[in-house]
């Protein structure tokens, strides 16, 4: 019993061990520049600068301002479309689900870039109903830009979370409440919202991130609207001159920040702790009159709406082009440019990297949560939370972090595939470890007793028992971290090079030279990808829902 307690103990010091040499040591390497001159002085000369300079500070508040704004408007268009899919028999119930999926399954700034195409200055459809109708559009660009594509890329994240919420409701708690007089909006406002309060501050929370975190969409569309992760990147590689210093301050700014978010949701979340076992499901009813045709205009609208920026760059993708103007006819031609433009390189990299990086975080999910779950102790707990670090911070941070710890002897790693696979692993690793921690906790611990109590060991029980009985949270999880996995771009454009480039990477390559025909093609192969591994998914689980 000892010897398998040892084991168990080793493996705690393993993590710990690693955490702190791929992420806390990094994450001092950050704090030392931020506070460290140039000439060796320690001081706060950096974050004096940032917070008495107007142009540097108010990125702060337009990067919170846009993100609330992000977080508001996918509340108010995925909860509505999460409870007509949970409470009602609608038809094309598995194409709504699955679309919606693809829509948020791909990297943001595609969006953004999709939705230049369509609505920006030369739009195809500005220029239509311009010539057509004389009808002149407001700028896609700035605030408005980026609200509607950062708010139509995210909501299916409020849709996944509040479908799983809807669907633990007991229904005799619905008949109650029809048996008291609560019906219709003022029940689904005074009893289902209520009892998914937890889940509707969890979403919050995930959309919050991801929106404040994004690189892409607000560097492509956000033109004179400057935000966080785009600052931080102009200060360590822009063109116009970089600081790194600087870059390091902003950079503790954006932790502490986002960290203090993260705490205060904790906070809201434990106001409303409580559990539901749903003995009776929701029963779904058949939508019927003018309020059942609305419900189908509402999701299907809103799917074509969200899903219409990637139909429409697969659609580009076979587009006559010249740099970036689109000729009339089709061909292969921008497929065929994308093969001399490192195609195979790029997928051969998304797939290496994204397969190992992928394993590395089940096997360390599958341990954290065991450690978590069935050892609570402080040392685990500290694991824990440490996993979560990543998940509360921009990527151009992850990134810039590696490459301050492991740009010089002795671990030099910068240029190399092990710090690509290594800044994936620590960013996308939160999804599968707390899917893994939540389906273990779902488990009774009888189960294993049993094992056990028939001869087999501890470590035995838990290869052949209990990691198998984990599988479906697994693989929801995984399903999430591979898709972040492979539409990285936030840390990979700080950390990639010609040989480590990915299909992300491309498309960010090619959109920034302005050659529109290929980079719709790297961008139309990578929602193609995306789609496959969905797919994939949901034919290897049988399931028809991601539980988060």
């Amino acid at each position: 019993m000892k010897k398998k307690y040892e084991v168990w103990t080793f493996i705690t010091w393993i993590f710990l061990a690693l955490f702190g040499l791929f992420l806390i040591y990094p994450m001092f390497g950050i704090l030392k520049q931020s506070v460290i001159s140039s000439d060796g002085r320690f001081t706060f000369e950096q974050f004096g600068k940032f917070f008495s300079t107007p142009y540097y500070s108010s990125t702060i508040q337009n990067s919170f301002v846009v993100t609330i704004a992000v977080t508001a408007v996918t509340l108010l268009i995925g909860i509505p479309f999460a409870y007509f899919y949970s409470f009602f028999q609608l038809k094309g119930s598995k194409f709504i689900f699955v679309v919606s999926i693809l829509c948020c399954m791909s990297a943001p700034f595609i969006g953004a870039y999709s939705w230049i195409m369509l609505l920006g200055r030369n739009g195809v459809i500005t220029v239509f109903l311009k010539d057509a109708f004389g009808i002149k559009l407001g700028s896609i660009y700035g605030f408005g830009g980026i609200l509607m594509v950062q708010a139509l890329k995210f909501f299916p994240l409020v849709f996944v979370y509040m479908n799983g919420a809807f669907k633990s409701i007991d229904n005799s708690l619905i008949e109650a409440s029809a048996n008291m007089g609560c019906t219709g909006v003022r029940r689904f406002f005074k009893v289902i919202m209520q009892l998914s309060m937890p889940t509707i501050l969890a979403a919050s929370l995930l959309v919050f991130m991801r929106a404040f975190a994004d690189f892409g969409t607000p560097l492509l569309i956000g033109e004179g609207y400057r935000t966080f992760p785009v600052e931080i990147y102009n200060q360590y590689l822009g063109e116009n001159g970089t600081d790194h210093n600087f870059a390091a301050a902003i950079s503790v700014i954006a932790i502490i920040v986002t960290a203090i978010v993260f705490f205060i949701q904790k906070w809201a979340t434990n106001k409303y702790n409580f559990s539901i076992n749903a003995l009776h499901p929701i029963q779904k009813h058949k939508p019927r009159g003018v309020a059942g045709v609305l419900m189908y205009v509402y999701c299907y609208g809103l799917i074509a709406l969200a899903f219409l920026p990637q139909l429409y760059i697969v659609y580009l993708s076979f587009r006559n082009c010249d740099g970036a103007v689109f000729k009339p006819g089709f061909s292969m031609v921008n497929y065929e440019k994308a093969m001399k433009k490192l195609l195979v390189r790029s997928i051969n990299n998304t797939m290496i990297f994204g397969i190992v990086s992928l394993l590395i975080i089940i096997i360390f999910a599958i341990l954290i949560a065991y450690l978590v779950v069935r050892r609570p102790r402080p040392l685990n707990h500290t694991i824990d939370t440490l996993s979560m670090l990543p998940y509360i911070m921009p990527g151009s941070i992850i990134g810039i972090a590696l490459v301050i710890a492991f740009g010089k002897q002795p671990l030099a790693l910068t240029g190399t595939m092990a710090i690509m696979i290594i800044a994936l692993v620590i960013r996308r690793m939160p999804y599968t470890i707390r899917s893994a921690t939540a389906t273990l906790q779902s488990i009774p611990i009888s189960t294993e007793e049993a094992s056990i109590s028939l001869g087999a060991g501890k470590l035995k029980t838990f290869l052949k028992v209990t990691a198998p009985m984990m599988g479906n949270g697994i693989m929801s999880g995984a399903v999430l971290s591979w898709v972040a996995i492979v539409t990285e771009l936030s840390s990979a454009i700080i950390l990639y090079n010609n040989k480590t480039i990915t299909l992300t990477m491309s498309t960010y390559a090619a959109i920034s030279r302005g050659n529109d025909g290929l980079a719709c093609a790297f961008a139309a192969i990578l929602t193609v990808l995306t789609a496959i591994s969905l797919i994939i998914y949901l034919a290897v689980t049988k399931s028809e829902d991601i539980k988060l």
